[in-house]
């Protein structure tokens, strides 16, 4: 038998369902530092113990809006990796939907840009280790193996940092499209090479 929701389940999920999207939206229009937890609750139309009963704060906040994101976007490059069959296709295809992910304004600004300062370098890698680090490895893994020329651990290290920095220069960049092939060719001439 499928639960019914209460009414006061109900509020609880529609009241982090509003401070979410008004932290969403202010986190990537202003930058986690210009935005103070009384605008936050004050446009969400809550009160500053509704932010901390479900968050803990702003910081927390920040960090259920960073996360939410990164879900999404693994969500996404696992989806669109699945209608491919052989290693190569799937990594393509990660790669290209990842780049693509980090052309939105959204996840660039609150997860690429204000991440490591709202949350520090060590939580903002563990995080984003939490959701991408594991489809990395397994990409890798699968297109490489286990026994590959260099240690799976260390070259997942190697192209998760050239895939973050990726990431930052299509972003910026002036002709996103134009920049995303680039980096993707790129990103394939080195796996061919280390294959």
């Amino acid at each position: 038998m499928e639960h019914v929701k209460t009414r006061r389940e109900r509020y609880v999920e529609s009241t982090r369902a509003a401070l979410l999207d008004t932290g969403r939206r202010f986190f990537a229009e202003r930058g986690f530092h210009d935005v103070s937890a009384e605008e936050l609750v004050r446009d969400a139309g809550l009160t500053r113990g509704a932010l901390y009963h479900h968050f803990a704060g702003k910081q927390g906040l920040f960090e259920a809006v960073f996360e939410e994101l990164e879900a999404q976007a693994a969500e996404r490059i696992t989806a669109a990796m699945a209608a491919d069959r052989s290693p190569e296709a799937k990594a393509a295809t990660g790669i290209r939907t990842f780049l693509e992910i980090c052309s939105d304004p959204e996840y660039r600004e609150i997860v690429l840009l204000q991440g490591p300062i709202a949350l520090g370098w060590q939580r903002w890698r563990e995080l984003d280790q939490r959701y991408l680090g594991t489809i990395l490895t397994d990409g890798l893994t699968a297109l490489l193996g286990e026994s590959g020329p260099h240690p799976i651990g260390l070259t997942t290290a190697a192209f998760y940092g050239a895939l973050t920095e990726l990431a930052l220069s299509v972003a910026d960049a002036q002709d996103q499209a134009q920049a995303r092939d680039q980096a993707l060719h790129l990103i394939k001439a080195l796996l061919a090479a280390l294959r």
